[in-house]
C-alpha cells in the first residue's frame, strides 16, 4: 500500500492566530503534510535519519510529539 499526499485538502489545518481565518497564509503552509500516524505506524517511537544523524520521534501519553537527537 503506497501512501500519497494527494488528499492534503482533507487534513484539518489549525486556525490562523493572526487574522482568525480558517486557512493559514500560503507562506505558513508546509510543502507536504504527513500524518504522525503514518510516520509512527502504530509504534510509540520511530527513528529518523537526517543528514547522517539519527533522531528519535516519540509520541507521549498526552498525545504530544518529542523529537530528540
Amino acid at each position: 500500500m503506497q501512501s500519497t499526499l494527494t488528499s492534503i485538502n482533507a487534513i484539518h489545518r489549525p486556525m490562523s492566530v493572526a487574522d482568525g481565518s480558517n486557512e493559514l497564509a500560503s507562506a505558513d503552509r508546509p510543502a507536504a503534510l504527513v500524518e504522525s500516524t503514518e510516520l509512527l505506524r502504530g509504534n510509540k517511537t520511530v527513528g529518523i535519519l537526517h543528514n547522517g544523524s539519527l533522531y528519535r520521534l516519540q509520541a507521549t501519553k498526552l498525545g504530544k510529539l518529542i523529537l530528540t537527537k
